[in-house]
């Protein structure tokens, strides 16, 4: 198990945002609110170019968070070593204050999908991904933590619920936990739980990062509340209310703000992040 007790930086219990390049400018002139960014590690995997030069500004900056959408960490095949050392050198230079992946899979042999895919919450599943879990600490040098997915079905086969498969993947591994609340609202009203419960039953002692962000709304073909996970719009006004949930029983914590699809203009963006700022500082005072 990792010791991540000699990692010296941390992200600001603060909100941050996804970088946007087309935010550059902006978001270095007129940050308003925002304390930290994240990046999504795929994006930064070059050798140079105005990409890794505006990200070596902003980190002079601001902390940033990295996100990884390709480790495939739930997937049965073995974890690609290159993926990784590109990750390693790219985490090397830029010495983040957080790294994350997803509790997902999105390959299968040679053949990588473009999604993030769901998996059973069995023993098996559970002793495989950490042992992936630990590969990429080890490589890193570095703690990870493991988001949560947001899901459309559920297996049969599961023997853990989801809540204490994440918390047994950080005893074990001694990894942490990144909460996305937006995911934790999709999941429950597809499979018509509780979005509250799964907070209350949530490791939040494990927890590094907190996201929201916007969802969209369709029905499945019983005519059933269908949310999608899109990552497009406003961050819903029920989930908002997640999120204060949370913090009351969490603390302060880093909030971010995800915005990948049509990304609007930074104003907008920097308005839903000082939307999140007044949710901390309630819990702060």
């Amino acid at each position: 198990m990792l010791d991540a007790r000699n990692q010296t930086k941390s992200l600001p219990a603060g909100v941050g945002v996804g970088y946007k390049p087309q935010h550059f400018t902006e978001i270095t002139n007129a940050p308003g609110a925002v304390e930290w960014l994240e990046i999504h590690a795929e994006n930064y995997m070059g050798d140079g170019g105005r990409p890794l030069a505006q990200l070596r500004a902003l980190s002079e900056q601001f902390p940033i968070s990295v996100h990884g959408v390709g480790l495939s960490i739930g997937g049965e095949d073995a974890l690609d070593t290159d993926h990784l050392a590109r990750l390693k050198q790219l985490l090397g230079w830029l010495d983040p204050a957080s790294f994350s992946e997803h509790l997902a899979w999105s390959t299968h042999g040679a053949e990588f999908l473009n999604d993030l895919l769901p998996l059973p919450y069995t023993n098996a599943t559970l002793t495989r991904i950490a042992d992936h879990i630990d590969q990429v600490q080890t490589v890193l040098g570095r703690r990870m933590l493991l988001e949560n997915p947001s899901s459309y079905l559920a297996f049969d086969e599961s023997t853990w619920s989801e809540t204490d498969f994440l918390a047994e993947l950080a005893q074990r591994t001694g990894c942490g936990l990144l909460l996305d609340v937006n995911n934790v609202f999709v999941s429950a009203t597809n499979l018509n739980t509780t979005p509250q419960d799964y907070i209350d039953g949530f490791a939040l002692a494990e927890v590094g990062e907190i996201h929201v962000g916007g969802h969209d709304e369709d029905t499945d073909d019983h005519g059933a509340p269908l949310l999608i996970d899109s990552h497009g719009t406003p961050v819903a006004a029920p989930v908002w209310a997640l999120l204060d949930h949370t913090l009351v029983q969490s603390g302060p914590r880093p909030v971010l703000v995800e915005w990948d699809n049509d990304v609007p203009d930074w104003s907008v963006l920097r308005e839903e992040a000082t939307r999140a700022v007044t949710l901390l500082n309630r819990v702060v005072a």
